[in-house]
């Protein structure tokens, strides 16, 4: 075995049972004998809790210490009622001040911690020493000395660890509505909601409290379950009181609650004629209500409001500012100690023929004449970027705006705009590029995260720090996917302290959750490390933003969607060029928005990085880029080559057959390959639009030219029929084919005679599961059957459904190593089922090793 960096690799590893995802990083399981036999005897025998009370994250620390070492080590741990400071055996868990009264005095180093730090001592010849600033600090200590243990790193260490920022926030988008007695989750790609159903909160919030584990670990303080679009009814004495006990689970793991709120609340539930914020009947309502809550959740961490922002109500209503709003919700909770995040996303339809309309420009207009006039416990809530989420975007220009008041980050755990947890999307690399930037204030070096810090030309800020949004559901693997929930990982992560490395933090991630063996780090390091890349290259480039369906779904490939409506994701394409002009000289001023340091690279055309150039400037399709590639060129350059890089990540994949169980192996092999075949109808619909658009070739003769193709349309058709495809590049011909006869169509097929080499082949199927319904297909070699498939999307992956032919419901399957011979048929029979009437797109016969 070798020791690298404090982590022990083992040459061989036995495999663990079937998991299904619930314990996440958390799961404590049996590290390998050779790498525990040299350190078993050393292990402590013993905890030690001090002052610890059942409820509590101190007493919480020892459950989980306890839970820890059974599961890596098979060791159970006795309970040290006495504390003894000086044994060697035990593991000492406290509050700075507990220890001191227990030992005397506290490490030098554990006496200046901030809120929630702690200090971790693992040097031999004493205890082990976990000591917080708080109770919460005490737990997260705990976690990280777990974490340490389940990697198979036995190091002596002593340091101290102190979070960057106090707010490290998730915010949840789940709606109490019902589904199916169920209740939905906007942007939720994992299942139903944790938290409520049938417009109230859960009676069994056993999962909850499995969540909290998960949250704490990560050092996570503070969660708000519902919807930014809140419902007023959550303000019910009956919902309160179910909130109460939502903070009842979450207490144990030193992780708060809050609440988003539906500014109109006291006109649409209180019974006023009025919701505005400087009227004293309306403050008077919302200190009572505010009061009530606390009564309830004496740590209830305080309010989220998102106020005139796509049809919600807020202050504006009444002409007055978003400042008054926020400070109306941050007076009635400061005589409690709660803050008020108060989100900037605020912006309203607009003029697409008005060339000087930028959504990209809406926070900085809103909220920089407001800069000093937010109350002390007011955190302004950005958005990493201007506009929404995008696979690309610049910092957003308020960070350099909000000079004078508290600011966190927004940041999009789900993967909303990007592939909704069925396309593999490590998203920590793209976080770090904004918290890394330097905008340059007062032409001096301000990170990103130096402003989330709280540092400020003139003086630091109190309350800054971090919200994601995360929106887990009822699946047991969380997000709907193993892999994604390394993003959620990563967050947690970059909360406590931002300058962590992207890919050490995914290792980390990687041996936690699938153990020590070297090869399955190395291929998730590989897939996880390409893939913001290889999604960009496919989905949209050069700043363009990503070309999905901005107007649905937010899934599949849509670029004519974005323009010519009122949303403001723009790319402004037209048969000349494409890009927003958001110069000051001639467009909409956007770039101004930032420090003049910065604004004069993102003005200038020669000197906008490339990544960003269609951000910033209207460009001709023939305008040469500084990597010497037209604009048009690289765009088919880059989809090709980001559809190749998923390409790879299944075969990946397969290399770790038999290195992890197979329920986990198998549900992340379905997603590559699901995500290899919807790459391809990605970078094919891309590529087809803006060839049609620009009419300009490609230089090397790919786009539209599929010679492994056979479209469905051009076969033999038996009880099919052509069918338009909306918009028409998402089908390889324009349209695909449907079976007749409805949901009790049967028996319809299509069939060619192959013109081909004998040989063996990769035979790839491209169609569309609509939603809802589950049709069946089979395909025949000369009436043998080589393969079936059921159109069952909808059961195994959590994206937003599509009951139309189009590019969120397209799909591929391939069917290996078949044998054909030259003049043979293939014949691909369809039953319609429901509204999925077995539509086929184009059948691929590959020679092996090629996508078309």
């Amino acid at each position: 075995m070798i020791l690298t960096r404090g982590f022990v690799v083992a040459a061989s590893l036995g495999l663990v049972a079937a998991e299904n995802g619930l314990d996440g990083w958390l799961r404590y399981a049996p590290l390998p004998e050779d790498v525990v036999a040299p350190h078993l005897d050393s292990l402590p025998s013993g905890i030690v809790l001090l002052d610890a009370v059942e409820g509590q994250p101190v007493f919480t620390a020892g459950i989980e210490l306890t839970k820890g070492f059974r599961g890596i080590f098979s060791k159970d741990l006795s309970k040290e009622v006495k504390p003894d400071c000086n044994s060697s055996s035990v593991v000492i868990i406290g509050t700075a001040d507990a220890y001191a009264d227990a030992c005397g005095s506290a490490p030098a180093e554990a006496q200046g911690l901030k809120a929630d730090g702690f200090w971790l001592r693992t040097d031999s010849g004493g205890p082990v020493q976990i000591i917080g600033q708080n109770a919460r600090g005490a737990l997260y200590g705990t976690f990280e000395y777990l974490s340490m243990l389940a990697q198979g790193n036995f190091s002596s260490v002593s340091y101290a660890s102190n979070p960057a920022v106090p707010v490290r926030w998730a915010n949840h988008w789940d709606n109490m509505n019902n589904r199916g007695g169920h209740g939905s989750i906007e942007r939720g790609y994992g299942g139903d909601s944790i938290f409520f159903a049938n417009d109230q909160v859960l009676s069994n919030l056993t999962r909850v409290s499995q969540y909290a584990r998960l949250l704490s670990s990560i050092r996570i303080n503070a969660i708000v379950p519902n919807n930014v679009n809140a419902d007023a009814n959550l303000l019910s004495d009956k919902n309160l009181d179910g909130m109460a006990r939502i903070a009842d689970a979450f207490r144990p793991y030193g992780v708060q609650v809050g609440m988003s709120l539906n500014f109109a609340s006291p006109q649409s539930v209180g019974g006023l004629s009025t919701f505005d914020p400087l009227d004293a009947s309306v403050i008077k309502w919302w200190g009572q209500k505010t009061d009530q809550v606390y009564k309830r959740i004496p740590d209830f961490a305080g309010y989220l409001v998102k106020a005139n922002s796509e049809g919600q109500p807020g202050p504006i209503t009444y002409h007055r500012t978003l400042a008054d709003g926020a400070n109306m919700f941050a007076k009635a909770v400061k005589p409690h100690g709660g803050i008020v995040m108060f989100r900037a996303f605020v912006y309203d339809q607009l003029d697409y023929n008005d060339k000087k309309a930028d959504r990209a420009n809406a926070a900085v207009e809103y909220f920089r004449p407001l800069d000093g006039k937010f109350d002390d416990n007011v955190v302004v809530q950005v958005k990493y970027g201007p506009i929404d989420f995008q696979v690309r975007e610049p910092a957003s220009p308020l960070f350099a705006n909000l000079l004078k008041s508290n600011a966190a980050i927004e940041l999009q755990v789900t993967q909303e705009y990007l592939g909704q947890q069925c396309h593999l999307v490590y998203l920590a690399p793209l976080w770090k590029e904004i918290l890394d930037f330097d905008l340059r204030v007062n032409n001096e070096q301000y990170f990103v995260r130096d402003i989330l810090e709280g540092k400020r030309p003139e003086k630091a800020q109190p309350l800054g720090g971090f919200a994601g949004v995360v929106n887990v559901g009822q699946d047991l693997n969380w997000l709907g996917s193993h892999l994604a929930m390394s993003n959620l990982y990563a967050y947690g992560r970059l909360a406590w302290n931002p300058t962590e490395g992207s890919e050490a933090m995914l290792q980390d991630w990687t041996r936690l959750t699938f153990g020590l063996d070297p090869d399955v780090l190395d291929v998730i390091t590989t897939m996880s490390m390409e893939s913001w890349p290889a999604y960009e290259n496919y989905t949209g480039n050069l700043g363009v933003q990503t070309l999905t369906d901005i107007l649905h779904t937010h899934y599949g490939p849509n670029p004519a969607s974005q323009d010519g409506n009122g949303w403001g994701q723009w790319t402004r394409a037209d048969k000349n060029g494409i890009g927003m002009d958001r110069s000051v000289a001639s467009g909409t001023g956007n770039a101004g928005q930032y420090p003049p340091a910065v604004a004069a690279v993102y003005e200038n055309v020669e000197k906008t990085p490339d990544n960003l150039i269609l951000w910033f400037h209207h460009l001709p399709y023939t305008h040469k880029l500084k990597s010497g590639s037209t604009v048009i060129q690289h765009f088919y350059d880059a989809h090709y080559a980001g559809a190749a890089a998923a390409q790879s990540f299944p075969t990946l994949w397969e290399t770790l057959k038999g290195k992890l169980d197979d329920e986990r192996y198998e549900h992340v092999l379905y997603r590559l390959r699901y995500q290899a075949g919807h790459s391809l109808v990605w970078r094919d619909a891309i590529c087809t639009f803006y060839n049609k658009l620009s009419g300009i070739r490609d230089d090397h003769g790919r786009v539209g030219n599929h010679t492994h193709r056979i479209e469905a349309e051009t076969m033999r058709l038996s009880g099919y029929s052509r069918s338009n495809v909306s918009p028409p590049e998402t089908a390889s011909g324009g349209v695909a084919v449907t079976a007749s006869g409805g949901g009790g169509g049967s028996g319809s097929s299509v069939s060619s005679s192959l013109d081909v080499p004998s040989g063996t082949y990769d035979i790839a199927v491209n169609y569309y599961d609509v939603n809802p319904g589950k049709a069946k297909w089979e395909i025949l070699i000369n009436d043998e059957k080589i393969g079936a498939w059921t159109g069952d999307i909808e059961d195994r992956l959590g994206k937003e459904p599509s009951d139309a032919l189009d590019g969120h419901s397209a799909a591929r399957v391939t069917f290996r190593n078949v044998t054909i011979e030259k003049g043979d048929t293939v014949k691909i029979t369809g039953k319609a089922n429901g509204n999925e009437a077995a539509p086929l797109d184009y059948i691929s016969v590959l020679p092996l090793g090629v996508v078309d």
